[in-house]
């Protein structure tokens, strides 16, 4: 009965969980935080308690030291998956080394908002996340990526990569309606204010566009077709990127934390075991959870 009305209790949060199977151990995740030009010791409790809620994680947390990264070695591969909360100096070579292969040999990435910042100079790490944004990114890193009548569009102009304008609402709009992180999501849902990236650029290889956002002028932003939630193959490894998670307003959104816990379960196993909870933001009402 207790369980009963746990799991109750959390669906009225807005809150996918797993199935009520209970079998299985939780799938051991890695958050890796400790510097970032966003207040990561606000967020990184509410992605931990976020992903916990579901029952299907165990999730650890690795912060570096405040101003360098020395001595930072995480053992990556006692996880099945990495959740960047992490924007900040270059991780020692062994350390970036260790990262490549676990990802590689079939470890789950997440990258979230700022983390797509990292790493300017790694090619590995831009492989990984498929686009970026400031850091010195320009044309030489890859093309800007758009959605335009209805498909991707790779637009190699010349320029920096990666701006927003004011924070705000925003709708977004599916891509993918059959990709397992999208199957059951509305067509056009409203987030919560929150920055939108735009004029990401990276390699964009193995890349898969699952949501986008118009960034309206009117706030700022490009006129365009931003990409917002996208995935990227990596050897044998699944990345799930979603540009959204500013601060703790945004990440208390439902369907930011819907997509982040599908997303985090599909870089960790390739499947999505989570309904789509049944209080679900529509297109003229961003959804907070309570």
């Amino acid at each position: 009965m207790r369980s009963f009305l746990f799991r109750a209790a959390c669906l009225c949060f807005g809150l996918a969980l797993a199935p009520f199977a209970g079998a299985a151990d939780p799938l051991k995740a890695l958050i890796v935080d400790g510097q970032n030009n966003h207040d990561w010791k606000a967020t990184t409790p509410i992605l931990k308690s976020t992903l916990e809620k579901t029952g299907l994680f165990k999730v650890d947390v690795a912060t570096t030291g405040p101003r360098d990264t020395t001595g930072f070695r995480p053992k990556f591969s006692d996880y099945a998956v990495v959740v960047s909360n992490y924007n900040g100096k270059a991780w020692p070579e062994e350390t970036r080394a260790d990262f490549v292969n676990f990802v590689k040999n079939g470890g789950g990435l997440v990258v979230v908002h700022a983390a797509n910042n990292s790493f300017p100079e790694w090619p590995e790490y831009n492989e990984m996340i498929g686009l970026g944004g400031w850091g010195g990114r320009n044309e030489k890193n890859g093309p800007y990526i758009r959605f335009t009548e209805g498909k991707v569009v790779r637009d190699s102009t010349k320029g920096n990569g990666g701006s927003h304008g004011a924070q705000h609402e925003f709708v977004l709009q599916t891509a993918d309606a059959e990709h397992p992180i999208m199957k059951g999501l509305p067509k056009a849902w409203r987030h919560t204010t929150d920055e939108l990236y735009d004029r990401l650029r990276g390699p964009a290889q193995n890349f898969t566009l699952l949501a986008y956002a118009n960034s309206a002028k009117a706030t700022g932003g490009t006129g365009l077709n931003e990409p917002i939630l996208f995935t990227i193959d990596y050897g044998k490894g699944r990345v799930f990127h979603t540009t959204m998670g500013h601060g703790t307003v945004s990440m208390k959104c439902v369907g930011f934390q819907t997509t982040l816990n599908r997303g985090t379960e599909w870089a960790a196993t390739g499947k999505v075991t989570q309904p789509v909870p049944e209080e679900f933001p529509g297109a003229e009402k961003a959804l907070p959870t309570r």
